[in-house]
This record gives structure tokens, sequence and C-alpha cells, in this order.
């Protein structure tokens, strides 16, 4: 190997260390950017919004005996 190809080598490692420090530095800012957003708190899963209070919903228990504990409603909190 001869001084020219050592030299590109270096360059080029510089160029990917440096490449990869822009790379994280961006990262952290923009995942620190989400926490300082504030946040709109639900307790509520997307399929459950259209869902009201005391709706029937349909479950199914693979149990072999009838234990007959009756209807299951949705109660939100």
């Amino acid at each position: 190997m001869n001084d020219l190809t050592v030299l590109l080598y270096f360059v080029m490692f510089a160029i990917v260390v440096g490449m990869t420090f822009a790379f994280m530095f961006t990262m952290m800012r923009s995942t620190l950017r989400e926490f300082d957003r504030p946040r709109r708190m639900t307790n509520v899963h997307p399929e459950m919004q259209d869902v009201k209070n005391g709706d029937e919903l349909l479950v199914f228990n693979a149990d072999d005996e009838d234990d007959d504990e009756g209807d299951i409603l949705i109660v939100r909190k």
C-alpha cells in the first residue's frame, strides 16, 4: 500500500465517522423534541372509539362448560 491509498482510506473513514455522528445527533434531537411536545392522552383503543358505555359486545370463550355469567358490557373510566 502506498501513501495515497492510506490517505484515501483515512479520509473515507473520517467521512463515515462524521456522517454517523451527524445522523445520531439529528435522531437524538428529533427524539427529544417529540418528548417535549404535549401529547393527547387517551386510554381508548382506536378501534373502540365508536363504542359507547353500556353497548353489548360479542365475546367468544373457548371453554366447554356453560357458566351462565350473563352479558358483558363495556365500561369506560
